[in-house]
């Protein structure tokens, strides 16, 4: 089988479309795989080329170009992981092409497709009635989600940090530049110790390695391929609530989840609702009382 991935990742988009869509391709590994996406500033494109698969540069997101692309490499199902694709774009791909169509979903949005996959924690299949066709395949909740082999691998055992450890993920990109800002509340804070993980997409890294230079409590990671060590090696997380909410549930390590982006709703609804620490944007104040919160209940 021929699949055609069509996915795109940019300092504004961030990382984590491509690199959910890199765990899923695994799982298709008699078939031929394909990416399509653009060049973007702040891409990881290399991650693709990383994994040794056949990379499209796109131009656009004109639907005539992934046409094209679907005829020329005869394609048999194409995985959209793309917020700006929509229910007429797949609509009219089905009708000029009659490929399948698998598409990922965080929103609940309307979709013309034949395979839905919602694989955050939070995902409910109810919710997708007369949004999808009814022949459409659904696949919903933490039994779907995508975690890469370093978390299904490592050794889950835990260890008594001299100091308290926070685990840092605020996206690829940190469009917001939140991570200077968490540090500069948790240095009030006495005996801890940092691991923070970002990517060359962050329009901000230059800040942020300086703010980190000569800091020793501040251990800070580049495209980090080690994410479920350092959550092993941590005693707190502080994340937004993303992709990266199913997997510090599944490492079962404790949080605060920040909303950044209004493709965070859902998950940031479904923690908030569920007794997890959660904040509607940042605010030094109440982050403050949070750490203090989550120090608190861990001591005790």
């Amino acid at each position: 089988m021929n699949i055609l991935f069509r996915s795109d990742s940019s300092s504004k988009i961030g990382t984590g479309h491509i690199m959910r869509d890199l765990v899923l391709a695994k799982q298709f590994k008699d078939d031929n795989i394909i990416f399509a996406t653009q060049e973007l500033e702040g891409n990881i494109n290399f991650r693709i080329k990383e994994a040794s698969y056949k990379l499209e540069i796109l131009k656009s997101n004109e639907i005539t170009e992934v046409i094209e692309i679907i005829k020329k490499n005869n394609i048999n199902k194409i995985i959209i992981d793309n917020y700006s694709i929509d229910y007429d774009y797949e609509k009219k791909l089905k009708e000029e092409t009659n490929v399948e169509i698998f598409v990922f979903d965080d929103t609940y949005e309307k979709h013309y497709c034949d395979i839905l996959l919602n694989h955050n924690i939070y995902a409910d299949e109810l919710k997708y009635k007369g949004l999808v066709p009814s022949y459409c395949e659904l696949r919903c909740g933490s039994k779907y989600t995508l975690l890469r082999d370093e978390f299904i691998n490592v050794n889950r055992t835990k260890k008594n940090n001299i100091k308290k450890t926070f685990f840092i993920a605020m996206g690829g990109s940190d469009p917001l530049n939140l991570n200077i800002k968490i540090l500069e509340v948790l240095e009030l804070f006495k005996n801890i110790k940092v691991n923070i993980v970002t990517t060359q997409s962050n329009q901000n890294l230059e800040e942020l390695e300086n703010y980190s230079k000569n800091k020793n409590w501040i251990n800070l990671f580049i495209n980090c391929d080690s994410m479920a060590k350092l959550m092993v090696e941590s005693d707190y997380a502080i994340i937004t609530p993303s992709v990266t909410s199913n997997e510090v549930y599944y490492m079962n390590l404790p949080f605060i989840a920040i909303k950044m982006a209004e493709n965070q709703k859902y998950m940031y609804e479904y923690l908030r609702d569920n007794n997890f620490i959660t904040m509607n944007g940042f605010n030094k104040k109440d982050f403050k009382k949070n750490i203090n919160t989550i120090l608190r209940i861990t001591d005790d």
